[in-house]
C-alpha cells in the first residue's frame, strides 16, 4: 500500500473547502489555509491543520510544512495577484505538483508560464473529481455514482503485475471490485509470431491474470478509491 500522501489546499472557498474535505476523508494529510479566520474555523475539525495565513507570505507558508507537501493547491478565487503570488512562493518552495484556479484562459496561460502544473476550473469541473485527480495521479476516467462512490480506470498498478483478482483479493484487501479490464489487442505481427496470443479482456474472471498495460476499470467507495496503491 501506498504512504498518505500530503496536500497543502489555499484557499478556502466552496471549491477549496469541498476538495479540502474531499481529501481529508481518506488517509491524506490537509494543510487548509486561508486569510480569512472565518474560513478556516469551518473546516479545521475537518482537516489535518487548518490556519489563518497569506499565501503570498513565503515563510509563512514555509513555516507550516508547506514546502514538504506532494501538491497544493491555490483556490483563492477572484484575486488573481495573490494567486500568482501564491504560486511564485510554491515553485520556490520547490512543491511538486502545483494546481491553480483560474478565471478564464487568460489567467490559465499566466499561471502556467510562473509555474502551475495544472489549471483547474471550479465552474467546470467538482471538487470530488479534483480530490480524485489528485489521489490518483494515473487516473484515465472517473465516473461518479452519488456522493460516495465512483467508477475509476487506472493502468494496473506494478502491485499488481502478474496476479490475478483471486491472489490480490481487491474486495477483502483493498475494498474494491475489478469490473473490467482494458487490454489492447495484440498487432497483427505479434499474432503471426504468438499463436497464443490471448484476446483483448472485457469481462475478468478470478483467474484473469493482470498485465502491466492493462486499465483497470475499478468499482467502490471514493475512500477505499484513493488508497489504491499508485505505482
Amino acid at each position: 500500500m501506498s504512504k498518505p500522501r500530503r496536500f497543502a489546499v489555499i484557499g478556502l472557498g466552496r471549491f477549496g473547502t469541498g476538495l479540502a474535505r474531499a481529501l481529508a476523508s481518506t488517509d491524506a494529510g490537509v494543510i487548509a489555509i486561508d486569510r480569512q479566520a472565518k474560513l478556516v474555523e469551518r473546516v479545521r475539525d475537518d482537516v489535518t491543520v487548518a490556519v489563518r495565513l497569506d499565501g503570498a507570505d513565503e515563510e509563512a507558508l514555509k513555516a507550516q510544512g508547506v514546502h514538504e507537501v506532494d501538491v497544493s493547491v491555490v483556490s483563492i478565487g477572484q484575486d488573481f495577484e495573490a494567486t500568482a503570488l501564491t504560486v511564485v512562493n510554491l515553485k520556490t518552495l520547490g512543491v511538486p505538483r502545483i494546481v491553480a484556479r483560474a478565471e478564464n484562459d487568460v489567467q490559465a496561460r499566466i499561471l502556467t508560464r510562473i509555474g502551475a502544473d495544472e489549471i483547474a476550473s471550479p465552474e467546470h469541473e467538482s471538487a470530488v473529481r479534483w480530490a480524485h485527480r489528485l489521489l490518483l495521479p494515473t487516473l484515465t476516467q472517473y465516473i461518479e455514482l452519488g456522493d460516495e462512490h465512483s467508477i475509476v480506470y487506472v493502468p494496473a498498478p506494478t502491485p499488481f503485475h502478474h496476479k490475478t483478482p483471486l491472489e490480490l483479493g481487491l474486495r477483502k484487501n483493498f475494498g474494491v471490485n475489478l469490473i473490467a479490464i482494458e487490454r489492447a489487442a495484440p498487432s497483427e505481427k505479434q499474432q503471426a509470431s504468438d499463436r497464443t496470443s490471448a484476446p483483448a479482456v472485457k469481462v475478468p474472471g478470478p483467474e484473469t491474470e493482470i498485465l502491466p498495460d492493462d486499465i483497470l476499470v475499478l468499482i467502490g467507495s471514493n475512500e477505499e478509491l484513493s488508497r489504491l496503491p499508485l505505482d
